[in-house]
């Protein structure tokens, strides 16, 4: 439920939209650092670390259990998109993939709380304003696909090696002809960009988007008006469902286009 918007709707959207910021280690600008973003996101990373290595210590070759059970399923279905598009060693990527596509998921599905409900028990707690969604946080977006950019890189130089892939930086796709070098570089070096910048901008605008429908809808509930009061609960539970089905096509595309991106680099032109 939503709590009674300070100033109207525009400005209750507006606090739920700030970020929890430490002036401690925070410079202000591009250099603020999102406690809570981090916060939420280094928590269900350990969730997600702990609940896979448990059930890999409980496993048994037996019958499974519906935990060991749902946790193979995950595995396989993630190693078969990897085999289908990477064809080399997948014993760093294999791992690499589900890492990205649980944490991306987990991350996505804190949209599903109620918008209200970890603001309310920081508050109660002095701590401020605390904003659930790490990936609705551009620099989490961001931070991800420049790590999915630096494995890019380093995979292309473990690929090819460093003359060679300088080689393909300055003669694809045009040519070895000195005269192509430098608009043969430049085309790389802009290709290279958009990768993570692509990464990065369609998870946080889809995952952006649904937290601000949330938003306008939790405010129905405090609009004073039985008639609105239930219409949001009808449109918190259908849209609800329906970002089930976007927060795991996103989790998705992240995980494929992590292991394409990698997969492009392993390749020779």
């Amino acid at each position: 439920m939503a709590s009674e918007p300070q100033g109207g709707l525009t400005e209750y959207i507006q606090h739920h939209l700030t970020f929890l910021s430490s002036p401690h280690v925070s410079a202000g600008g591009f250099w603020t650092v999102h406690v809570d973003s981090i916060t939420v996101s280094l928590v269900l990373g350990v969730l997600f670390s702990l609940w896979f290595w448990m059930k890999a210590r409980k496993a048994t070759a037996g019958v499974p259990g519906r935990g060991q059970a749902f946790v193979e399923l995950v595995l396989e279905f993630v190693d078969g998109q990897v085999k289908d598009v990477f064809h080399g060693d997948r014993r760093v990527l294999g791992p690499l993939a589900l890492t990205v596509f649980i944490w991306v998921f987990l991350m996505n599905a804190m949209d599903l709380l109620p918008v209200d409900l970890l603001p309310w028990i920081t508050e109660q707690f002095g701590i401020g304003h605390f904003r659930a969604v790490p990936t609705a946080d551009i620099n989490m977006t961001f931070a991800m696909s420049l790590t999915v950019f630096v494995l890019i890189i380093f995979y292309s130089f473990k690929a090819k090696g460093f003359g060679g892939y300088m080689r393909e930086l300055f003669t694809a796709p045009f040519g070895n002809h000195w005269a192509l070098w430098i608009w043969n570089f430049l085309l790389n070096v802009v290709e290279l960009a958009s990768k993570p910048v692509s990464l990065a901008m369609r998870l946080f605008g889809n995952m952006y988007a649904g937290e601000l429908v949330f938003m306008l809808i939790a405010g129905l509930f405090s609009a004073g008006s039985w008639w609105l009061y239930g219409m949001g609960i009808i449109g918190y539970t259908v849209w609800g469902l329906f970002h089930i089905l976007i927060i795991s096509i996103q989790a998705f595309i992240f995980m494929v286009l992590t292991i394409v991106y990698i997969s492009m680099a392993h390749d020779h032109h």
